[in-house]
């Protein structure tokens, strides 16, 4: 079997982002049930970037992976990603190299995907207002997440890098009929938006967006942040917020808001509903409640996804 290489044009699509979103649906239900684990991941700093390194199986399908990432928050003054990487997904059985993916367009592939996925399951089903933070690769897989799964109507968008804000308009206008605005601060970004999301490379403690700027009943997606103790949005709004993570013990570990919101008190650990228990129905959140999924990305995710794209690469090869 001749390994299979899959690169970014090869993932891109609608089509390949619903797949992915079910196969994550299908995973997650997997760790819930305690079927799989995700193991956690390796860190490495060298100089002034930091490697990732992921494992993860999942028998049920019969395969593995590892990721080899690496984290360059300076990158973006040098006109490069922020992430660079490469994922090599393998048979359980035979030991064989399957495929090799392009680590960067898979990261957000998946990360758009679950982000989607968490949206279809809390946010309003008419919501159409979106606010992203942030203007890199991941805000451009989190805004065609969004489009896929609720008819958004207006785009409002906030960076602090003018130039890639600018680009990412433009390019925002290019994939959505919706109106595209450009917002001068983070308050005017998400105030009143039904949807909100955080692409943002952070290394702050100090929040970007303050607890009192989200409206009732919102959904938020918090994804960025490049180490454990980062903040995006304030932790106190997880009080009142029904709040979902990948698994409890990696959002303990890894998510800044809520390892702050355990410290302060504001929440307990049972407040944690794991993605996979919304999936299975087992936790909801109340009519009109405010909601907040906090993803630090999990190694299995990047299996899931590797094998949601691996077969529609040979049927395309058909």
């Amino acid at each position: 079997m001749t390994m299979q290489m899959i690169n970014a044009a090869e993932m891109a699509g609608e089509d390949r982002l619903r797949q992915v979103m079910a196969t994550l649906s299908e995973v997650f239900q997997d760790l819930r049930s305690g079927k799989e684990q995700s193991p956690p991941r390796t860190l490495l700093n060298h100089g002034r970037s930091e490697m990732l390194i992921s494992p993860a199986s999942w028998m049920k399908r019969g395969v593995a992976s590892v990721k080899i990432t690496t984290l360059t928050p300076g990158n973006a003054e040098h006109g490069l990603p922020l992430i660079h990487g490469v994922v090599v997904l393998t048979d359980v059985d035979s030991g064989q190299m399957l495929a090799l993916l392009d680590g960067a367009s898979l990261t957000a592939v998946r990360t758009g995907a679950v982000a989607g996925l968490a949206t279809q399951l809390c946010a309003n089903a008419n919501a159409g207002d979106l606010a992203i933070l942030g203007a890199g690769v991941q805000a451009r897989a989190v805004l065609l997440a969004m489009l896929a799964v609720r008819p958004i109507r207006r785009v409002r968008i906030f960076s602090r890098t003018p130039t890639r804000t600018e680009e990412f308009a433009r390019w925002a206008r290019s994939v959505t009929k919706a109106r595209v605005t450009l917002c001068n601060s983070a308050f005017e970004a998400v105030q009143g938006a039904e949807i909100i999301c955080t692409t943002t490379s952070t290394s702050a403690c100090e929040p970007l967006i303050e607890a009192g700027w989200i409206a009732p009943g919102a959904h938020l997606n918090i994804i960025g942040g490049t180490h454990e103790e980062a903040i995006e949005v304030e932790p106190s709004l997880l009080k009142t917020a029904f709040v979902v993570v990948e698994t409890a013990a990696a959002a303990q570990e890894d998510a800044g808001e809520v390892r702050s919101a355990l410290t302060q008190g504001y929440i307990q650990p049972e407040d944690l509903n794991e993605l996979g228990a919304v999936i299975l129905g087992e936790v909801a959140a109340r009519e009109g409640q405010t909601t907040l999924f906090r993803s630090v990305g999990l190694a299995i995710e990047d299996t899931a996804a590797a094998i949601a794209l691996y077969p529609s690469r040979e049927k395309r090869s058909c």
